[in-house]
Parts: structure tokens; C-alpha cells; sequence
């Protein structure tokens, strides 16, 4: 907080976050940009990236996986589309509740929120509210706004949202899993310097041979390199071709690194260096 009021005394840092305001993307800036800086929502993944890409923000943020629900494989494909670099990650701990005006569960005929964040609440829901229709909202903050217009409509949403719109609680922490984390980055055209604990996202795609993938990894075996994530998504550029995703310990400035992603060249199609980064707590 003190950083970030002191930066904003010169020119407030722009940051381009998934909308409307409320959204966990929202609560997830705040924690890791503080309070003083212009927050600006964005109603897509893509629309935050294009901000970042043609500097009316200086910094994006992004949701990227959720503990229980797995990758936000549209985030995974932005990367593909825009030349940005990650510059930080931020785990955020996960909470659910169900609002709606009354905060009268009797009244509630329908409910909105985003698609991972019912997920999240199955189990919740089809146990407390079976027959109720759970729809699609573009976030958990529309949702909000949606309910804040009428009576019969529920949200999953957070504890800002009920404040931002005014809403009572139906349930709190609906959720699940009580350890429900979703990790978000940050997205600028430049990745931060080493810090001694960091990250590097990479991403790949590989030639069409038997043992072309095992190739790659093997160099990450040999240099003792931990991977903590691989991901692979359709490069839609041509059938059956895929892109691969790749979180590992360690700076793209460590040497072991950087052997590492030398040696993977010559199997791959091509090979893009995310960023290095921070490894969020």
C-alpha cells in the first residue's frame, strides 16, 4: 500500500483486470497492486491482453488455474496471439457465498455466476437447491449486478460483491473444497529481474516424431529442474499440432535454465520464454 500511494503521487499505475469491479480477478490486483492505483475492467481474457499490447495499461491480470478446477485454457491461448511476457503471480484463496437481495433462500428460482466458480459450488447446490437452474454469467460480478436487479436471481460471488451491490447472504462459503486457490498472472511487456525465487513459463510445440516430447523433458531431468505444470492446448493452426505449456523452478538467468531451454531447440517447432518471475506465496 505504501508503494503503491507512492507511485500514484506521480502518475496512478494502470491496470487492466477480468470486469466488472468485484470480480476475484478484482480482489486479486488489489492484493498484489494495492489500493491507490486506476483499476480498469475489461469483459475478456482477450480485451485485458489488447489493453497491456497497445499500452493503455501498463499491467494486466488474468486468471490462469484454480486448484480444484484445473487451467483457464483461454488465457493459455492469448499467449499465443500477443507478444506480452508474465511479470508476477498471485494466489488467491477462494471463497463462495451465495447472494441475492432478500438473502430469503426461499425466493431464490434461478442462479448466476461464472462457469468455474459454480463448479466450484456443485456439490453445495445440488445438495441445499436441487431443481434450482445454476446459468452461465460472464463473472462472478455480473452476477452480482444481475441479482441486484431482481429478487428471484442469486449469485455466487465474494464478500466485495455483496458490499459493491448491495446484496444479503444467502450461504456463506459454498465452496466445495475449503483449500480452493486460484492463481492468477500478471501480464506487461517485460518480465521483473531474479529475485532467488522465482519462476519461468515457457511455451513449445514439438516435431511430429516418436520421442520428440521425452527429448525435450529430458534435459530438465539431467539438470534437476522441478517442472510444477505442463499443459497442452490445440494450436489451431493446424489439426491434431499442439502447444505445450511449461511452469519450472528457477530463473531464465540461472544457467541450469537456460541450458535447459537451449538444448530443447532443436526439437521443437518453435519455443516462445514466457517470462521468469516470482514464484507467489
Amino acid at each position: 500500500e505504501i508503494m503503491s500511494a507512492s507511485l500514484s503521487l506521480e502518475e496512478p499505475l494502470k491496470v487492466a483486470f477480468l470486469g466488472p469491479p468485484a470480480t476475484f480477478t478484482h480482489l486479486a490486483a488489489m492484493r498484489h497492486f494495492g489500493s491507490s492505483v486506476s483499476f480498469h475492467p475489461y469483459s475478456s481474457v482477450r480485451g485485458i491482453f489488447e489493453a497491456v499490447d497497445t499500452g493503455k495499461s501498463e499491467f494486466g491480470i488474468v486468471p490462469i488455474e484454480n486448484s480444484n478446477e484445473g487451467v483457464v485454457s483461454h488465457t493459455l491461448d492469448m499467449f499465443m496471439d500477443y507478444d506480452l511476457m508474465i511479470n508476477a503471480e498471485v494466489m488467491l484463496e477462494v471463497s463462495h457465498n451465495l447472494l441475492s437481495k432478500s438473502g430469503d433462500v426461499r425466493k431464490v428460482k434461478k442462479i448466476f455466476s461464472h462457469p468455474q466458480a459454480a463448479a466450484q459450488c456443485r456439490g453445495w447446490i445440488e445438495k441445499n437447491l436441487p431443481g434450482i437452474p445454476v446459468l452461465e454469467a460472464a463473472s462472478t460480478a455480473k452476477a452480482a449486478e444481475m441479482a441486484a436487479s431482481d429478487a428471484r436471481v442469486a449469485a455466487i460471488a465474494s464478500e466485495l460483491a455483496a458490499k459493491m451491490y448491495d446484496l444479503h447472504f444467502v450461504e456463506r462459503h459454498i465452496e466445495d473444497s475449503r483449500r480452493n486457490v486460484t492463481r492468477f498472472l500478471v501480464i506487461a511487456p517485460e518480465s521483473p529481474p531474479r529475485t532467488g525465487k522465482d519462476k519461468t513459463s515457457i511455451m513449445f510445440s514439438v516435431k511430429d516424431r516418436p520421442g520428440a516430447l521425452y527429448n525435450i523433458l529430458n534435459p530438465y531431468k539431467r539438470a534437476k529442474i522441478n517442472l510444477t505444470k505442463i499443459e497442452s492446448r490445440p494450436s489451431k493452426r493446424k489439426a491434431w499440432e499442439y502447444i505445450f505449456f511449461v511452469d519450472m523452478e528457477g530463473h531464465i538467468e540461472d544457467h541450469e535454465v537456460a541450458h535447459a531451454v537451449e538444448e530443447m531447440k532443436p526439437e521443437c517447432l518453435f519455443l516462445k520464454v514466457l517470462g521468469s518471475y516470482p514464484a507467489g506465496e
